[in-house]
């Protein structure tokens, strides 16, 4: 199983029919003063993993981590992989799993850099990173 997306965005779903809907993907979150909260986002992530792999129960972790390497949140569970349908992913082809993760009223402590490492099994299969900084007020011109 590797991981072969993973973004930030501020919306993301499934239609019907399977397609991956993203909108304002981003690596950068501004804020006036910190700590913050960051109303609203999706943790966007897709798996591929071969056949072989069907039917099996995979353990994750989603860790979020400061600059300092510094664990400071964790969503862990566990994934069970379904059998593909034939005319979704004919034999030899990569099954693909879309996962949208949910992040509302988002705590960022302090500007820096940020980065949610995706674990499956324990392994490191990827890291999906951005940047907390701060936005300086406008300054009104003058004459206007």
């Amino acid at each position: 199983m590797e991981l072969t997306l993973g973004l930030l965005a501020d919306f993301a779903n499934k239609s019907a029919d399977g397609k991956l809907n993203i909108l304002g993907v981003f690596n950068r979150i501004w804020s006036q003063k910190y700590p913050a909260v960051h109303a609203e986002m999706k943790l966007v992530l897709r798996f591929e993993l071969h056949r072989a792999e069907a039917g099996q129960t995979k353990k994750f972790q989603i860790q979020l981590r400061n600059d300092q390497g510094r664990r400071l949140m964790e969503v862990a569970g566990e994934m069970n992989i379904p059998e593909p349908q034939l005319s979704q992913f004919p034999p030899g082809e990569m099954i693909q799993i879309d996962q949208i993760l949910g992040l509302n009223r988002f705590p960022i402590p302090a500007p820096g850099r940020y980065e949610f490492v995706v674990l499956i099994n324990g392994d490191a299969k990827g890291s999906v990173a951005f940047t907390a900084a701060v936005r300086q007020p406008a300054t009104p011109r003058a004459g206007g």
